[in-house]
């Protein structure tokens, strides 16, 4: 039975992997045995946290800037210098933007849109051959997006172009898993509910208590929560399962 959620020896990519939910899923990964790389905007964050997340297993820092297709293509290379193969993609780097519906400039919506949503397809589409190349028939390649439980309801908040953004990385998901389950990658999303994260920072900060209460477990999410999911769809008790969104969430989204 433990060799369903066994993942040790796989090599992965974590976006976004020097804090919050990226850096939950790399310390679950490389406490699994996984060699893992992460990549985060801000270099000394990111060596911090590879430095760190090594203590416990293999972990390298490649500081990426995903907000444009220079920053995706200087990821893309570096990774192919040291790999031949990449079994896991997990697309996590994202931000976020809250303003009044009179008040979202250009800027703010085309920002989102670039790291959240044309990232990630533009990262897989560039790392197919790696992900191609460490795929099988039983153990497929795997590509986790990280979405969020705000693309799959309405949330009060006016964060416009970031739950579209989400609404879109879901989408996206099945698209990518239809077109690529024959070339045997498995591609799936998380969509997250409250977890401690520089994003949930403030929102946490002022509403925690009243986020706890609408949650149906009554807690926020822990970090082994979000390592948890990351390893089941990376593990072969997952290679059955691809084009899902599997919401995080403490029951929120099932709720409602």
């Amino acid at each position: 039975m433990q060799q369903l959620f066994d993942i040790e020896g796989k090599i992965a990519l974590v976006t976004g992997g020097s804090r919050g939910i990226g850096e939950m899923i790399a310390a679950g990964f490389a406490s699994a045995g996984v060699k893992t790389y992460i990549s985060s905007r801000t270099s000394d964050v990111c060596d911090a946290t590879a430095s760190r997340l090594s203590e416990v297993g293999e972990c390298i820092s490649i500081p990426a800037d995903l907000s444009s297709l220079a920053g995706v293509n200087y990821l893309v290379n570096e990774i192919k210098e040291r790999e031949e193969k990449l079994d896991i993609l997990v697309n996590n780097a994202g931000a976020t933007w809250g303003a009044p519906l009179g008040e979202l400039p250009e800027s703010g919506w085309d920002k989102i849109m670039a790291i959240n949503l044309k990232s990630p397809f533009f990262l897989t589409q560039a790392l197919l051959p790696l992900l191609e190349n460490a795929a099988s028939h039983q153990d497929p390649s795997r590509v986790i997006n990280i979405g969020s439980i705000d693309g799959l309801h309405v949330n009060s908040l006016p964060t416009f172009s970031y739950a579209s953004s989400k609404a879109g990385v879901h989408h996206l998901t099945r698209s990518l898993a239809a077109h690529l389950a024959g070339r045997h990658i498995n591609v799936n999303a998380i969509a997250p509910g409250p977890f401690e994260s520089k994003m949930m920072a403030h929102t946490l900060k002022t509403a925690g208590d009243k986020i706890v209460q609408m949650v149906p477990r009554k807690r926020i999410g822990e970090p082994a929560d979000m390592a948890g999911a990351a390893i089941f769809l990376s593990a072969k008790a997952s290679a059955y399962i691809t084009g899902v969104v599997l919401p995080v969430d403490g029951g929120i989204t099932g709720a409602l």
